[in-house]
């Protein structure tokens, strides 16, 4: 397990540097077919990347925690709940993360930061009602072991990029939709290796927010098993997580300030999965960025 930890660490790394170069191209692609700013919008275009890497370390948690609509929790109405998490950082020498509160009746849970020292966990009201005491330690355990693991910090880097990313490529097809990418009648009309760029340019513009995408998946699937592994090894009781997971199965409620950018952080999948949870059902299973219920549930019995 711990070496699967040290893998996670060395793919975080793996992962925000193709963030980073992956929003450098979409910004070069965007200078090259719409503003046609030369070498200097390339070199903008790289200052940006890194200048949104630099911010998205440093605020992607507040954006999460404001998209999903959490609150700070009062310590002295959420008491069980600052005891059991207080618990489990003793336990796991964690210090101790802020604690946010989600008024919905979804029970679900994630967390975000961008290391153990400046981390936060974010519950649903609907998980702290549903949830018995050992089942919510299991989730809160569950969590923690996402910030122990350092998986918070590419988590939380995503939602940001892929928006960005996002953005910035629907910006982009927009403007050359409306004759923004236009070239001047002095420009390479000529120049077939410029016309090979806007090409490749017009191609990525396209299919980076499918490949952010993609980097997204990446984020979550692997991360979550080895979150569940290392909240029963936090626990030392697996039933505990394995019954908040049947439950978290059995339950048809959707998280209402949930989104497809923030789907990864969360303990199992906030968005609707069937037509009876929501219309876009069908398209969110195209996105699930976590592996089946029944898949985690099984392993842990194995444990």
């Amino acid at each position: 397990m711990y070496e699967q930890i040290a893998q996670n660490k060395r793919r975080t790394a793996y992962l925000i540097i193709g963030f980073v170069v992956l929003v450098a191209l979409v910004g070069a692609a965007f200078n090259e077919i719409v503003i046609k700013g030369g070498a200097i919008g390339v070199v903008i275009a790289v200052l940006v990347s890194g200048g949104l890497a630099f911010a998205s370390y440093w605020k992607s948690d507040a954006v999460a925690l404001r998209v999903s609509r959490a609150e700070p929790a009062d310590p002295n109405t959420y008491k069980r709940l600052y005891n059991l998490v207080e618990g489990l950082c003793i336990a796991g020498g964690l210090p101790m993360p802020r604690i946010y509160i989600i008024e919905d009746a979804a029970p679900n849970a994630f967390a975000t930061g961008r290391n153990p020292h400046h981390a936060a966990i974010a519950v649903t009201t609907g998980l702290l009602e549903k949830m018995n005491r050992v089942e919510l330690e299991g989730v809160l355990a569950h969590e923690l072991s996402h910030i122990r693991n350092y998986d918070i910090l590419i988590s939380t880097l995503a939602v940001t990029m892929v928006g960005a990313i996002a953005i910035i490529s629907d910006i982009s097809i927009r403007m050359m939709w409306w004759g923004g990418g236009r070239r001047r009648d002095n420009d390479r009309n000529d120049n077939g290796v410029g016309a090979i760029l806007a090409i490749f340019g017009f191609l990525l513009l396209i299919l980076a927010p499918i490949i952010a995408q993609l980097m997204q998946f990446a984020v979550s699937r692997r991360r979550e098993t080895l979150a569940d592994v290392s909240a029963v090894q936090l626990t030392r009781y697996p039933p505990g997580l394995i019954s908040a997971l049947e439950k978290l199965k059995d339950d048809s409620t959707v998280v209402h300030a949930s989104s497809r950018a923030t789907a990864h952080l969360w303990i199992e999948q906030p968005t609707a999965q069937t037509p009876e949870e929501g219309k876009l059902s069908r398209l969110n299973r195209l996105f699930d960025t976590h592996p089946p219920l029944e898949e985690r549930i099984e392993l842990l019995k194995e444990l």
